[in-house]
């Protein structure tokens, strides 16, 4: 039977009380961005449930959309019909006749918010449980782990029937937590931290330091698909591409060897930090595992946040490598990531960089630099594109390439 609607559960957005509008609406606006490419898609949200009236899309190419969509806690195909006890009796059976082969079992699972129905959720479910049994010959109950669970909801307007229920991605609706500028390279680590803080929530800005002619445009283009990579979670990101040539040739020039490292963090966050406050994002985020390299013990992290007060979200700052892997392979970034095209923190890595930096020596060591003017220079210089699902810069770069011999 095909369905008239998909019906999405909220799930956490349930828990927030007064403000639980706010998450639907931003839940509402996140889907109809996903949605674009249905235009016959209606999206009407309630308090409790959103629900897609598809007028006649394809249900399945829909769902796809719905998958990695933060805030969705659970998604259903669903008929919706009549009030009516024996209409949803025979719509029941009819369901469960269309994918029923023999020895699979059943079970009704069912829900009235319409305390005027003639049936409670008990009558409901032995009921419609009986026209079932009685109607499918050889068909068998199970109440635990049946093959085929069959929902029934009797709603104020309606009722809403369907056997299958597809779990969504959980989490905050994207934009519901403010913006945060990530700071994206071309690692397994930025991605999955972005992903992680949208998962809460957080809409993100990848913030990436190019450095030509040391880094290649293979770099920024890999930088680049790694943002596309997390699209598909909020539809489109802004990439702000940062020239970093300038500052990372005076660090060289001006600091000592060991602290070459801690100083082009201290930049960078500067620089973010800077981005931030005109863009209005509210956070940092970063990929930082602690004690992963030596940018990231304790005391290098003390000494490159003092150059903000601005809150850094850490996502993946207590997770080993090998648990950040498993993100990463599972948002499908691993392997982009590893690409051999090195970014500006890699090429201009110290041989032996301080792990243990002191504060006080870092801000003497920084009078040697022209701070603001490196800047300044530096913010007059962004780029910002917008990266959308379905992008590809590697592989266009590449053909565009080809197409030249």
């Amino acid at each position: 039977m095909k369905a008239t609607e998909i019906m999405i559960r909220y799930g956490e957005l349930s828990t927030k009380g007064k403000n639980r509008r706010i998450f639907i609406n931003q839940l509402a606006y996140n889907v109809k961005q996903s949605l674009h490419g249905y235009p016959k898609v209606k999206v009407r949200s309630d308090r409790d449930r959103m629900h897609l009236i598809l007028n006649g899309e394809d249900d399945r190419q829909v769902m796809t959309q719905l998958e990695p969509i933060f805030g969705i806690q659970s998604f259903s195909p669903v008929v919706r019909i009549e009030k009516d006890p024996e209409l949803i009796c025979q719509t029941a059976v009819e369901m469960v006749k269309d994918i029923w082969e023999p020895g699979k079992t059943f079970k009704v699972q069912s829900r009235r918010s319409d305390k005027g129905f003639i049936w409670d959720s008990n009558d409901i479910n032995k009921e419609v449980g009986a026209a079932i049994f009685h109607g499918i010959e050889g068909i068998q109950v199970k109440m635990v782990q049946p093959d085929i669970r069959v929902e029934v909801e009797v709603r104020n307007e309606a009722a809403y029937l369907s056997c299958e229920t597809i779990f969504g991605a959980a989490g905050l609706p994207v934009g519901s937590s403010g913006k945060g500028m990530l700071m994206l390279s071309g690692g397994i680590d930025s991605p999955v931290a972005g992903y992680l803080a949208m998962k809460r929530g957080v809409e993100i800005e990848a913030i990436h330091f190019y450095s030509p002619p040391y880094t290649s445009e293979q770099s920024l283009n890999k930088a680049k698909d790694l943002a596309v990579k997390l699209t598909p979670y909020v539809g489109k990101i802004q990439f702000i591409t940062v020239p970093f040539t300038e500052i990372q040739e005076e660090i060289k020039r001006s600091i000592p060897q060991g602290y070459w490292m801690t100083v082009t963090r201290r930049f960078m966050l500067r620089l973010t930090d800077k981005i931030r406050e005109i863009r209005h994002g509210l956070a940092i985020v970063n990929g930082e595992s602690l004690g992963q390299v030596a940018s990231q013990t304790m005391r290098s992290m003390t000494a490159i946040n003092d150059v903000t007060t601005t809150p850094i979200i850490r996502p993946v700052i207590t997770m080993d490598k090998s648990e950040i892997i498993e993100v990463a392979e599972k948002i499908d970034t691993f392997t982009l990531a590893t690409l051999p095209f090195e970014d500006c923190c890699t090429i201009f890595a110290p041989p032996e960089p301080k792990t243990k930096p002191k504060v006080e020596k870092v801000r003497q060591y920084e009078e040697r630099l022209d701070i603001d003017g490196l800047v300044s220079r530096a913010l007059e210089a962004i780029a910002i594109d917008e990266i959308k699902s379905g992008d590809s810069y590697l592989q266009a770069r590449t053909q565009e390439m080809d197409d030249l011999f």
